[in-house]
């Protein structure tokens, strides 16, 4: 393939859209219930292709603020026997 007909080629595929926010650590946090890596919700990624450019941005918006829901556990069975 010669370099003009790759290039053409890269901008056939190229999209004007957001892209995905993973990080492929995907790991449901227990609580929580979003993506560790990601910080999307399972609803989310698996919806994430379908989303329009506005809920892209939207869902990209929030993730920053989702970040305090991930709690690290500490003190492990005995913590974990006392929550509840």
């Amino acid at each position: 393939m010669r370099d003009g007909d790759a290039r053409v080629k890269d901008e056939v595929w190229k999209r004007n859209e957001i892209e995905s926010p993973c990080v492929k650590i995907c790991v449901v946090h227990p609580e929580a219930r979003i993506c560790t890596g990601c910080l999307r919700s399972i609803d989310e990624i698996t919806r994430w292709s379908k989303m329009s450019h506005e809920e892209r941005r939207e869902v990209m918006e929030a993730l920053p603020e989702r970040k305090g829901l991930l709690i690290k556990r500490r003190g492990g069975r005995a913590a974990r026997l006392g929550r509840g």
